[in-house]
């Protein structure tokens, strides 16, 4: 299993969260369908576009590595990002999800139940 440390934004790239998962695509997908839900960082503002993201083995070094860039200034992220984004697009689609609003539509959700069934029959 992999796991990864990734770095979403926002439609006008204003806000930068920084996270961890194994899973991007059911992550992202659960950062929009916390859009606009003020109890959650990433849903306050609407942060679901992803921009960055890194592979690790081991969780330990997935969640290191988020601790780390979250103490970094906004300057030094995005000079992270651009190393491999620097156009600093935003790569929902590269995964398979969809361009969506402030709600996660039916292919998202649709997508999403997919891949959980396919890493539960793993």
């Amino acid at each position: 299993m992999s796991y990864y440390t990734y770095i979403i934004t926002n439609s006008s790239k204003s806000t930068l969260y920084i996270g961890m998962t194994n899973d991007v695509p059911s992550r992202i997908l659960e950062h929009g369908l916390n859009a606009g839900k003020p109890k959650t960082f990433a849903g306050r503002y609407h942060c679901y576009f992803l921009l960055w993201y890194e592979e690790h083995k081991y969780v330990q070094d997935s969640i290191r590595r988020e601790k780390q860039i979250k103490k970094w200034s906004r300057k030094k992220k995005l000079e992270l990002i651009k190393r491999t984004n620097p156009e600093l697009r935003f790569l929902n689609e590269e995964l398979g999800l969809y361009p969506f609003g402030d709600y996660a539509d039916e292919r998202n959700i649709e997508y999403s139940n997919r891949r959980r069934k396919e890493y539960d029959d793993e």
